[in-house]
């Protein structure tokens, strides 16, 4: 009997041609983007569209995955993972969340002509749903963990979303045990209405759920959250009572001084420093009141010659000789870094810890703007103001700030001269002090009048979104360096927080900036392009941010 040769495979039999197992994330990632945004990593066969040939190859993958699975006795079940009874995210919200954390792929996060940045508005999503108190969806959970593996300025927003079913999955894969150290979302835990909850999860929790605990009865009760912690302070860990230390920062009261005093004599350093920090942001604290009583006697106003019309007060500082066992009790280093004087070290330290009010009836009972005023004997003018200025951001007191950091408009007062050579002062900080609208204006003045060379770190600072006036300052600084041709990568951070912090509303109003300039004489090469470039990408990052709300909102389908 003759026989029929076995036809040829046809195209339409043709097995999909995949690559390396190790290319199974990149399926992943165009089936998520789409295949018309991302080629897929496959052959397409003749008459086949690749989003036809990308289902194909995921088919053909998963099943070389699953057999290389050996079989084994069933292991037992996890607990179920605990309730959330926040609501889901709006399903445009979910789409883009899927979006962004797909995004994260290497070679994804390349800035190329007017794409906006997606994995630099991965914290500001976050931060707004959030504030929205949505849910991450159980799907996503373990993008987001890989999200946060890699990037730790997204991890508390991230764990929040993710609440107690992130931290339930977190228990099943080391890649995610950070989130066990970490802080997650709050729901789980228990309230004043359970003692018997608190003191079991408080005794028996994760380390993660333990900080969380204090930190959550420490906003309601201070006291309360207080008691827990002196509950067990003589068993814990010398790491985990520095962290924990830290958490009664944020809710520190005139209570909390005996504890503290107590942890003067911790047998760890780091331990005993950060007690003496706490304290002395008590203007009231016993501590505060030593602190006061050596540093007081170390700075002295020296008046004129009676009969001297010519001659200005001035300020004559006497650094203290030792640092005996009581300053060192109270939080003074005795050896200073390298560079740094003995006696300069150790009446920063004693300054740092004063009450600042104090030096007001110290010294002629002037107000902080007339005592920064006053000129300084001597070489000790930037030892004491940046003691003071390290006073003013541990006490947060505003009139202390304002008065060190001067008006932003005086012809001379740029950032090399508000922190001076040898100057360990941060001005981010003490702006900080200052109200979220006053810190505002007053770098919108600083770089109306000083550009935006020494102004990167200041805008860090600033609420976001940026105020109007903040925002057009920025803006106009720009556009004025566009004009004079100057090269655009040389602002490009300053860019950058632009298209994060300026307020979406604003993206009609710079589209006239958009367009190609020419060139002014001297201009570097190209930069009218670049420019055109950088500010068509700040304007469709706006809108991208604008519709993010709105889909958070829950105002876009």
């Amino acid at each position: 009997m003759p026989t029929t040769p076995t036809p040829s495979p046809t195209p339409s039999t043709t097995i999909p041609t995949v690559a390396a197992p190790g290319a199974w994330p990149d399926l992943v990632s165009a089936a998520l983007l789409g295949a018309e945004r991302r080629t897929p990593p496959v052959a397409v066969r003749e008459g086949q569209t690749p989003a036809a040939a990308l289902l194909d190859a995921a088919a053909l993958g998963t099943v070389r995955r699953r057999s290389a699975l050996r079989p084994a006795p069933a292991a037992e079940r996890p607990a179920p993972a605990p309730a959330d009874p926040r609501p889901p995210l709006p399903p445009a919200a979910r789409r883009r969340l899927a979006l962004l954390l797909a995004d994260r792929a290497p070679g994804s996060g390349s800035r190329r002509g007017t794409d906006p940045d997606l994995t630099e508005l991965l914290p500001q999503w976050l931060a707004a749903a959030d504030g929205r108190g949505y849910r991450a969806p159980e799907a996503l959970l373990p993008a987001l963990l890989d999200a946060a593996r890699s990037r730790t300025d997204l991890r508390p927003a991230a764990l929040a979303l993710a609440g107690p079913r992130g931290l339930w999955l977190a228990r099943l894969n080391d890649d995610w045990r950070f989130a066990l150290r970490g802080i997650g979302g709050p729901l789980s835990l228990p309230g004043a209405d359970a003692p018997e909850a608190v003191r079991r999860l408080w005794e028996e929790g994760l380390f993660a759920e333990r900080v969380a605990l204090l930190t959550s009865l420490r906003r309601r009760d201070p006291r309360a959250g207080l008691a827990l912690l002196a509950a067990t302070w003589a068993t814990e860990r010398a790491e985990d009572r520095l962290m924990f230390l830290d958490s009664l920062g944020e809710a520190l009261t005139p209570s909390d001084e005996p504890f503290l005093e107590q942890a003067l004599s911790d047998r760890s350093r780091n331990v005993r420093t950060t007690a003496a920090e706490l304290l002395s942001a008590l203007p009231g604290s016993a501590l505060a009141a030593r602190m006061a009583e050596r540093s007081l006697v170390c700075v002295r106003l020296a008046r004129p010659a009676p009969g001297d019309a010519t001659a200005a007060e001035v300020l004559v500082v006497d650094p203290p000789g030792a640092c005996d066992a009581g300053m060192q009790r109270d939080g003074v280093a005795p050896q200073p870094p390298s560079g740094r004087g003995e006696r300069a070290w150790w009446l920063g330290q004693l300054v740092e810890a004063t009450p600042l009010d104090r030096w007001l009836g110290r010294l002629g009972r002037r107000s902080p703007a007339e005592l920064v005023a006053l000129p300084v004997a001597g070489d000790w003018r930037t030892e004491l103001h940046d003691a003071w200025c390290r006073a003013a951001v541990r006490q947060r007191h505003a009139d202390w700030a304002r008065a060190l950091l001067g008006a932003p408009g005086d012809p001379g007062q740029a950032a090399a001269e508000l922190a001076p050579a040898g100057s360990s002062r941060d001005l981010t900080k003490l702006l900080a002090v200052l109200p979220d609208d006053e810190r505002a204006c007053w770098v919108a003045e600083f770089i109306a009048v000083h550009g935006l060379a020494d102004a990167f770190r200041m805008l860090g600072v600033c609420a976001v979104p940026w105020s109007e006036p903040l925002g057009r300052a920025v803006v106009d600084a720009l556009d004025i360096a566009r004009d004079a041709g100057s090269y655009p990568w040389s602002f490009s951070g300053v860019m950058g927080l632009a298209e994060r912090c300026l307020d979406p509303a604003a993206a009609d109003r710079l589209q006239m900036l958009t367009a190609v300039t020419d060139e002014p004489e001297g201009a570097s090469p190209g930069s009218g392009g670049y420019w055109s470039e950088a500010f068509q990408r700040l304007v469709g990052t706006l809108r991208l941010r604008a519709a993010m709300h709105a889909e958070l909102a829950g105002e876009a389908s």
